[in-house]
Protein backbone atom coordinates (compact mmCIF):
# COMPACT_ATOMS: atom_id res chain seq x y z
CA UNK A 1 0.00 0.00 0.00
CA UNK A 2 2.69 2.44 0.92
CA UNK A 3 4.61 1.81 -2.69
CA UNK A 4 1.26 2.29 -3.97
CA UNK A 5 0.78 5.77 -2.81
CA UNK A 6 4.76 6.64 -3.41
CA UNK A 7 3.64 5.66 -6.91
CA UNK A 8 0.66 7.79 -7.15
CA UNK A 9 2.60 11.03 -5.60
CA UNK A 10 5.34 10.46 -8.72
CA UNK A 11 2.79 10.18 -11.01
CA UNK A 12 1.12 13.25 -9.80
CA UNK A 13 4.03 15.37 -9.20
CA UNK A 14 5.22 14.14 -12.80
CA UNK A 15 2.31 15.23 -14.20
CA UNK A 16 2.72 19.24 -12.47
CA UNK A 17 5.17 19.41 -15.12
CA UNK A 18 2.76 18.71 -17.70
CA UNK A 19 0.17 20.92 -16.72
CA UNK A 20 2.71 24.00 -16.39
CA UNK A 21 3.75 23.06 -19.84
CA UNK A 22 0.09 23.35 -21.41
CA UNK A 23 -1.30 25.83 -18.72
CA UNK A 24 1.92 28.66 -18.54
CA UNK A 25 1.64 30.30 -22.24
CA UNK A 26 -1.65 30.47 -21.47
CA UNK A 27 -1.59 32.49 -18.04
CA UNK A 28 2.17 33.29 -18.01
CA UNK A 29 4.30 32.21 -15.00
CA UNK A 30 3.11 34.69 -12.49
CA UNK A 31 -1.03 34.63 -12.39
CA UNK A 32 -0.53 30.34 -12.85
CA UNK A 33 1.52 29.83 -10.15
CA UNK A 34 -0.31 32.45 -7.81
CA UNK A 35 -3.51 30.57 -8.74
CA UNK A 36 -2.20 27.09 -7.73
CA UNK A 37 -0.70 27.75 -4.55
CA UNK A 38 -3.97 30.13 -3.28
CA UNK A 39 -5.62 26.69 -4.39
CA UNK A 40 -3.86 24.77 -2.44
CA UNK A 41 -3.66 27.00 0.16
CA UNK A 42 -8.07 26.22 0.83
CA UNK A 43 -7.23 22.57 0.20
CA UNK A 44 -5.15 22.66 3.02
CA UNK A 45 -6.66 25.13 4.71
CA UNK A 46 -8.86 22.70 7.05
CA UNK A 47 -5.56 22.00 9.08
CA UNK A 48 -6.51 25.13 11.32
CA UNK A 49 -9.43 23.81 12.86
CA UNK A 50 -6.77 22.49 15.36
CA UNK A 51 -6.19 25.21 18.09
CA UNK A 52 -2.17 24.05 18.07
CA UNK A 53 -1.83 24.39 14.10
CA UNK A 54 -3.36 28.12 14.60
CA UNK A 55 -0.44 28.96 17.68
CA UNK A 56 1.87 27.86 15.10
CA UNK A 57 0.84 29.43 12.49
CA UNK A 58 1.16 32.23 14.04
CA UNK A 59 4.38 32.04 16.16
CA UNK A 60 6.59 30.49 12.87
CA UNK A 61 4.92 33.51 10.65
CA UNK A 62 8.42 34.11 9.47
CA UNK A 63 9.71 31.10 8.97
CA UNK A 64 6.78 30.07 6.97
CA UNK A 65 7.64 33.20 4.97
CA UNK A 66 10.65 32.27 4.22
CA UNK A 67 9.73 28.59 3.06
CA UNK A 68 6.71 30.24 1.13
CA UNK A 69 9.23 31.88 -1.30
CA UNK A 70 11.96 29.54 -1.18
CA UNK A 71 9.80 26.60 -1.68
CA UNK A 72 7.06 27.52 -3.54
CA UNK A 73 6.78 30.80 -4.74
CA UNK A 74 9.88 31.40 -6.46
CA UNK A 75 11.13 27.73 -7.50
CA UNK A 76 6.93 27.22 -8.69
CA UNK A 77 7.06 30.62 -11.32
CA UNK A 78 10.31 29.36 -12.45
CA UNK A 79 9.63 26.13 -13.35
CA UNK A 80 6.15 27.86 -14.99
CA UNK A 81 9.08 30.31 -16.86
CA UNK A 82 10.97 27.07 -18.24
CA UNK A 83 8.02 25.51 -19.52
CA UNK A 84 7.74 27.85 -21.58
CA UNK A 85 10.85 26.65 -23.72
CA UNK A 86 12.23 23.07 -22.57
CA UNK A 87 9.44 20.11 -22.68
CA UNK A 88 8.05 19.23 -19.66
CA UNK A 89 10.32 15.42 -19.40
CA UNK A 90 13.46 17.75 -19.37
CA UNK A 91 12.30 20.06 -16.54
CA UNK A 92 11.34 16.93 -14.24
CA UNK A 93 14.76 15.52 -14.67
CA UNK A 94 16.26 18.96 -13.11
CA UNK A 95 13.95 18.86 -10.66
CA UNK A 96 15.29 15.65 -9.54
CA UNK A 97 18.83 17.78 -8.59
CA UNK A 98 17.03 18.96 -5.52
CA UNK A 99 18.82 16.43 -3.18
CA UNK A 100 21.99 17.42 -4.76
CA UNK A 101 21.65 21.39 -4.37
CA UNK A 102 20.35 20.54 -0.28
CA UNK A 103 23.46 18.67 0.06
CA UNK A 104 25.88 21.49 -1.32
CA UNK A 105 23.71 24.16 0.69
CA UNK A 106 24.12 22.22 3.75
CA UNK A 107 28.02 22.06 3.35
CA UNK A 108 28.47 25.74 2.02
CA UNK A 109 25.82 27.60 3.86
CA UNK A 110 24.77 25.61 7.33
CA UNK A 111 28.40 23.90 7.56
CA UNK A 112 27.51 20.24 7.78
CA UNK A 113 30.32 18.30 6.10
CA UNK A 114 30.11 16.55 3.01
CA UNK A 115 31.35 13.11 2.47
CA UNK A 116 33.40 11.85 -0.54
CA UNK A 117 30.20 10.12 -2.12
CA UNK A 118 28.41 13.29 -1.52
CA UNK A 119 30.99 14.87 -3.16
CA UNK A 120 31.24 12.26 -5.52
CA UNK A 121 27.43 12.31 -6.40
CA UNK A 122 27.20 16.13 -6.84
CA UNK A 123 29.93 15.95 -9.67
CA UNK A 124 28.27 12.88 -11.21
CA UNK A 125 24.65 15.03 -11.37
CA UNK A 126 26.52 18.20 -12.60
CA UNK A 127 27.54 15.84 -15.25
CA UNK A 128 24.04 14.60 -15.79
CA UNK A 129 22.45 17.80 -16.34
CA UNK A 130 25.36 18.92 -18.73
CA UNK A 131 24.25 15.77 -20.92
CA UNK A 132 20.78 17.11 -20.86
CA UNK A 133 21.67 20.45 -21.13
CA UNK A 134 24.14 19.38 -24.85
CA UNK A 135 21.05 17.88 -25.86
CA UNK A 136 18.80 20.10 -25.83
CA UNK A 137 20.90 22.84 -27.00
CA UNK A 138 20.86 21.48 -30.02
CA UNK A 139 17.71 21.49 -30.51
CA UNK A 140 17.33 25.15 -31.26
CA UNK A 141 14.43 26.64 -29.00
CA UNK A 142 15.49 30.03 -28.44
CA UNK A 143 15.40 31.02 -24.88
CA UNK A 144 16.26 27.17 -24.55
CA UNK A 145 19.00 28.46 -22.54
CA UNK A 146 17.59 30.66 -19.60
CA UNK A 147 14.70 28.08 -19.39
CA UNK A 148 17.34 25.48 -18.19
CA UNK A 149 18.91 27.91 -16.04
CA UNK A 150 15.55 28.64 -14.42
CA UNK A 151 14.51 25.32 -13.80
CA UNK A 152 18.30 24.52 -11.83
CA UNK A 153 17.82 27.98 -9.92
CA UNK A 154 13.95 26.00 -8.53
CA UNK A 155 15.99 22.99 -7.72
CA UNK A 156 18.54 25.14 -5.79
CA UNK A 157 15.98 27.29 -4.03
CA UNK A 158 13.84 23.65 -2.81
CA UNK A 159 18.14 22.70 -1.50
CA UNK A 160 18.10 25.69 0.63
CA UNK A 161 13.93 25.44 1.83
CA UNK A 162 15.10 21.42 2.83
CA UNK A 163 17.92 23.18 5.08
CA UNK A 164 15.97 25.73 6.36
CA UNK A 165 13.16 24.11 7.39
CA UNK A 166 14.82 21.64 9.37
CA UNK A 167 16.48 24.22 10.82
CA UNK A 168 13.63 26.87 11.87
CA UNK A 169 10.65 24.73 11.51
CA UNK A 170 11.81 22.00 13.37
CA UNK A 171 8.61 20.37 15.65
CA UNK A 172 5.65 22.42 13.59
CA UNK A 173 3.17 19.80 12.47
CA UNK A 174 4.06 19.29 8.65
CA UNK A 175 0.85 20.35 7.50
CA UNK A 176 1.14 23.30 8.86
CA UNK A 177 4.33 24.21 6.92
CA UNK A 178 2.26 23.26 3.94
CA UNK A 179 -0.54 25.23 4.55
CA UNK A 180 1.46 28.26 5.80
CA UNK A 181 3.77 28.06 3.00
CA UNK A 182 1.08 28.30 -0.01
CA UNK A 183 -1.01 30.92 1.87
CA UNK A 184 2.77 33.29 2.05
CA UNK A 185 3.43 32.42 -1.41
CA UNK A 186 -0.07 33.30 -2.67
CA UNK A 187 -0.22 37.06 -0.96
CA UNK A 188 3.83 37.29 -2.23
CA UNK A 189 2.62 36.31 -5.89
CA UNK A 190 -1.07 38.27 -6.03
CA UNK A 191 0.54 41.30 -7.09
CA UNK A 192 2.59 40.40 -9.78
CA UNK A 193 -0.23 38.11 -10.86
CA UNK A 194 -3.17 41.00 -10.82
CA UNK A 195 -0.28 42.97 -13.30
CA UNK A 196 -0.04 40.37 -15.90
CA UNK A 197 -2.99 38.79 -15.43
CA UNK A 198 -4.01 37.36 -18.96
CA UNK A 199 -6.76 39.87 -21.17
CA UNK A 200 -7.77 36.81 -23.28
CA UNK A 201 -10.32 34.41 -22.59
CA UNK A 202 -8.77 31.20 -21.32
CA UNK A 203 -10.39 27.83 -22.45
CA UNK A 204 -11.89 25.63 -19.86
CA UNK A 205 -9.17 22.89 -20.82
CA UNK A 206 -6.79 25.14 -19.74
CA UNK A 207 -8.72 26.20 -16.63
CA UNK A 208 -8.87 22.39 -15.62
CA UNK A 209 -5.51 22.20 -15.75
CA UNK A 210 -5.08 24.93 -13.16
CA UNK A 211 -7.40 22.94 -10.83
CA UNK A 212 -5.74 20.00 -11.40
CA UNK A 213 -2.14 21.99 -10.63
CA UNK A 214 -3.56 23.57 -7.45
CA UNK A 215 -6.26 20.79 -5.99
CA UNK A 216 -4.25 17.72 -7.17
CA UNK A 217 -0.63 18.47 -7.57
CA UNK A 218 -0.47 20.86 -4.79
CA UNK A 219 -3.05 20.29 -1.78
CA UNK A 220 -3.28 16.75 -2.35
CA UNK A 221 -0.29 16.04 -3.16
CA UNK A 222 1.07 17.14 0.63
CA UNK A 223 -1.22 15.60 2.24
CA UNK A 224 -0.33 12.32 0.50
CA UNK A 225 3.44 13.03 1.04
CA UNK A 226 3.12 13.93 4.59
CA UNK A 227 0.97 10.40 5.43
CA UNK A 228 3.68 8.88 3.81
CA UNK A 229 6.42 10.41 5.85
CA UNK A 230 4.23 9.55 8.98
CA UNK A 231 3.77 5.88 8.17
CA UNK A 232 7.27 5.48 7.15
CA UNK A 233 9.37 8.15 7.54
CA UNK A 234 10.74 10.77 5.59
CA UNK A 235 13.47 9.16 3.46
CA UNK A 236 10.87 6.43 2.44
CA UNK A 237 8.96 9.61 1.44
CA UNK A 238 11.78 11.66 -0.10
CA UNK A 239 12.77 7.95 -2.81
CA UNK A 240 9.47 10.06 -4.55
CA UNK A 241 12.22 12.66 -5.95
CA UNK A 242 13.59 9.13 -8.31
CA UNK A 243 10.17 8.25 -9.52
CA UNK A 244 8.75 11.71 -11.14
CA UNK A 245 11.20 11.98 -13.94
CA UNK A 246 10.10 8.79 -15.23
CA UNK A 247 6.51 9.90 -14.86
CA UNK A 248 7.58 13.30 -16.09
CA UNK A 249 8.78 11.66 -18.99
CA UNK A 250 5.98 9.51 -19.78
CA UNK A 251 3.32 12.18 -19.26
CA UNK A 252 5.39 14.50 -21.91
CA UNK A 253 5.87 11.94 -24.45
CA UNK A 254 2.10 10.62 -24.08
CA UNK A 255 0.45 13.51 -23.83
CA UNK A 256 2.30 16.41 -25.85
CA UNK A 257 4.04 13.58 -28.09
CA UNK A 258 7.44 14.95 -26.42
CA UNK A 259 10.34 13.14 -28.04
CA UNK A 260 12.54 10.86 -25.75
CA UNK A 261 16.31 11.04 -26.85
CA UNK A 262 19.16 8.48 -26.06
CA UNK A 263 20.96 11.80 -24.29
CA UNK A 264 17.83 12.79 -22.27
CA UNK A 265 17.80 9.00 -20.77
CA UNK A 266 21.22 9.17 -20.30
CA UNK A 267 21.28 12.28 -18.79
CA UNK A 268 18.21 11.45 -16.45
CA UNK A 269 20.23 8.05 -15.53
CA UNK A 270 23.72 9.76 -14.45
CA UNK A 271 21.91 12.27 -12.80
CA UNK A 272 19.24 10.44 -10.49
CA UNK A 273 22.48 7.99 -9.49
CA UNK A 274 24.65 11.38 -8.95
CA UNK A 275 21.19 12.63 -7.00
CA UNK A 276 21.11 8.84 -5.08
CA UNK A 277 24.95 9.71 -4.03
CA UNK A 278 24.71 13.04 -3.20
CA UNK A 279 21.64 12.45 -0.63
CA UNK A 280 22.85 9.36 0.57
CA UNK A 281 19.85 7.27 -0.88
CA UNK A 282 22.40 4.56 -2.57
CA UNK A 283 24.23 4.25 0.72
CA UNK A 284 21.30 2.81 2.38
CA UNK A 285 19.98 0.86 -0.55
CA UNK A 286 22.87 -1.19 -1.53
CA UNK A 287 23.31 -3.22 1.64
CA UNK A 288 19.78 -3.81 1.35
CA UNK A 289 19.67 -5.20 -2.50
CA UNK A 290 23.40 -7.32 -1.27
CA UNK A 291 21.40 -8.92 1.60
CA UNK A 292 18.30 -9.86 -0.45
CA UNK A 293 20.54 -11.00 -3.39
CA UNK A 294 22.14 -13.55 -0.41
CA UNK A 295 18.63 -14.52 0.55
CA UNK A 296 17.87 -15.95 -2.60
CA UNK A 297 21.56 -18.30 -2.65
CA UNK A 298 20.74 -21.85 -2.64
Amino acid sequence: MNFIELLLLAAIWGASFLFLRIAAPEFGPFALIALRVGIAALVLAPVLRSAAARSQCRSKAWPLFVVGISNSAVPFALFAYSTLSVNAGIDSILNATTPIWAALIAALWFGQAMNRSQACGLMLGLAGVAVLVWDSAGAGVAGMSLAIAAALLAAVCYGFAVNYSKRCLAGVQPLVVAFGSQLFASLVLLPPALLSWPQHAIAPAIWACVAALGVVCTGFAYILYFRLIERVGASYAASVTFLIPVFGLVWGAVFLNERITPAMLAGCAITLLGTALASGKLASLLPAIILKIDSRKP
